[in-house]
């Protein structure tokens, strides 16, 4: 499998919604995926539910990633999402993740922590939105 990168992976989950949802988090995450979101813990069933829920919410998403690190199987970012919401409005989200891949590169573990930089106060948990 190729090196997953952050921005790969929230391009296809957000952007590329005629993908099906499913082989994308196939692709990406593993069976045992889990995930800490400001606190908020979810396994990948909770995940998918979340990814639904972006899809449904945001027409376009752009990733700039900021900061990126790798050891072997651990990869860290900063990385800023700027989402432009179906009723047209924008969210700016920045985003400190460290993630933990399995044997074939899928991502096994992700806690992160995010910070609004844009948007309403409705739009404070789109990290966990579901």
């Amino acid at each position: 499998m190729e090196t997953i990168t952050i921005d790969k992976v929230l391009d296809e989950l957000i952007n590329q919604q005629k993908l099906p949802l499913e082989k994308v988090i196939d692709r990406y995450f593993s069976p045992s995926y889990r995930q800490r979101t400001n606190g908020c813990r979810e396994d990948r069933e909770g995940f998918a539910q979340h990814a639904r829920k972006l899809r449904e919410i945001c027409a376009f998403a752009r990733i700039d990633v900021l900061d990126e690190l790798r050891e072997r199987n651990l990869y860290a970012t900063r990385h800023r999402v700027l989402c432009t919401k179906r009723d047209g409005s924008e969210v700016v989200m920045e985003v400190y993740m460290f993630a933990e891949t399995d044997e074939s590169g899928r991502f096994l573990r992700i806690e992160e922590t995010t910070l609004m930089l844009k948007g309403t106060e409705s739009d404070h948990d789109l990290g966990s939105a579901k």
